[in-house]
């Protein structure tokens, strides 16, 4: 039985994300680009989604989310929390699923997408590669077998632009850990270093940022023993690998109406 090609709307078309959601939907089999969608006042907003390949593929890029989403199934969101929001009420009202890798909410914002998925399905991440969700669950056991006797600290480093830090993929790390380790990631974080400190608490978990140039994400995970270290880590050369995660999110709804998934659930893992 042959399937018709997964209809596919991408928001922030016009950002660096965007544009290779755009690409990745075009050089895949199993899909179609139905949707563009670009903040109010984008320059590119009434061009063509690929006029910067120099092709033409018959999707204007709009401010519209009705226009926008009319022929989707399912959305792409790496934009901003409160453009995010907006989408996902807008998808709700449509029938059009979601595959959200913004970072930055805040509790109360996850709080109103997992109400919003009881109405559409929704694969949410905060990293939608393939390598670092198998991170995540090398750091879960490594976390358990170094258990005692090692300072755990998480270094991460972006791109001079990423408005939010620590990333999103940092703070996910800090929980499979705090979590493998018994423990609540909010009680025993440090996200800054200055002054005289005082001796390391051993039941702390640190985080570093770098911030600079054009640094698509690296991060690391220390765990400093006595007479050794061990490091995981996972650095991104090109965001092809958050497309192509973020396609493969986007297949998994297909089989779903409603619902909040991870990307565990996307990869089986």
């Amino acid at each position: 039985m042959t399937t018709s090609p997964l209809r596919v709307a991408v928001a922030g078309a016009s950002g660096r994300m965007g544009r290779m959601l755009i690409e990745a939907v075009l050089a895949a089999d199993d899909c179609v680009l139905a949707g563009a969608l670009d903040m109010v006042g984008s320059p590119a907003l009434g061009h063509d989604a690929t006029a910067w390949l120099g092709q033409t593929s018959g999707v204007s890029i709009t401010a519209d989310l009705d226009q926008g989403l009319a022929g989707a199934e399912v959305l792409i969101d790496f934009t901003r929390p409160e453009g995010t929001l907006a989408h996902l009420a807008a998808c709700r009202r449509l029938g059009v699923k979601l595959v959200i890798g913004t970072t930055g909410f805040t509790e109360a914002q996850k709080a109103e997408i997992a109400a919003g998925a009881q109405h559409t399905a929704v694969v949410m991440a905060p990293n939608m590669s393939v390598g670092v969700n198998v991170v995540l669950r090398l750091l879960d056991m490594a976390a358990r077998a170094l258990n005692q006797g090692y300072d755990i600290e998480i270094v991460e480093a972006h791109h001079r632009h990423k408005v939010d830090a620590p990333s999103g993929t940092a703070l996910a790390m800090g929980e499979v850990v705090a979590q493998a380790v018994g423990r609540e990631l909010k009680d025993c974080a440090v996200y800054g270093r200055e002054g005289h400190t005082g001796a390391r608490d051993a039941a702390t978990i640190g985080f570093a940022t770098v911030r600079g140039g054009d640094i698509v994400g690296d991060h690391t995970v220390l765990f400093a023993g006595t007479g050794e270290r061990i490091e995981i880590s996972h650095k991104a050369s090109s965001r092809v690998g958050y497309a192509q995660g973020s396609l493969r999110a986007a297949r998994f709804l297909r089989a779903h109406a409603c619902g909040l998934f991870g990307m565990n659930e996307v990869l089986g893992l």
